[in-house]
């Protein structure tokens, strides 16, 4: 969904903001997805492929206590994910995306159990949205990336600058 990822960074640039990604079951697709757009740097600034739970805290902020209590996919971490990786890009959004895309189940979730999130720590703005998606292993990251980045859409569309801003 080039179309997608084309839509949310153009919202971005508009507000003059900037976007992160922590992605952990997406592998850095969601940031594929922004890069294959010409132009994507001058909002996109990149972001961590936290797959390994330990990373999630490393590299996105997650504190240990959520991954210990809640675990890597759960609708808490995926909103630390997406605060953390903003603050720590120094990005005005953070997107995030866990969950367990297959062949098996993990750590009691079934296959296609996915949180995405967004946020904005300016204003302590978070969204986590769960999603039960089915399929194989690819249909399941590219469902998840897909809906991460419309998450974000709707997000910046529900609050956007006012007239003159367009999809």
């Amino acid at each position: 969904m080039t179309d997608l990822a084309g839509a949310v960074l153009r919202l971005l640039k508009r507000r003059g903001q900037t976007l992160a990604t922590a992605e952990s079951l997406t592998g850095g697709l969601i940031g594929e997805l922004l890069t294959g757009v010409p132009g994507a740097s001058a909002v996109y600034v990149g972001g961590a492929i936290t797959y390994a739970t330990r990373l999630k805290a490393s590299l996105a902020g997650v504190d240990e206590q959520t991954l210990e209590r809640f675990g890597p996919v759960a609708a808490p971490t995926a909103e630390q994910m997406a605060s953390g990786i903003a603050q720590r890009c120094t990005a005005d959004w953070g997107l995030s995306a866990t969950g367990v895309a297959g062949p098996d189940p993990q750590e009691g979730h079934c296959v296609g159990q996915v949180f995405v999130g967004v946020a904005r720590p300016a204003d302590g703005f978070v969204q986590v949205v769960e999603l039960r998606l089915t399929g194989g292993r690819d249909e399941i990251r590219r469902g998840a990336a897909d809906a991460a980045l419309e998450l974000l859409q709707q997000t910046l569309g529900m609050e956007h600058a006012g007239p003159g801003v367009e999809d």
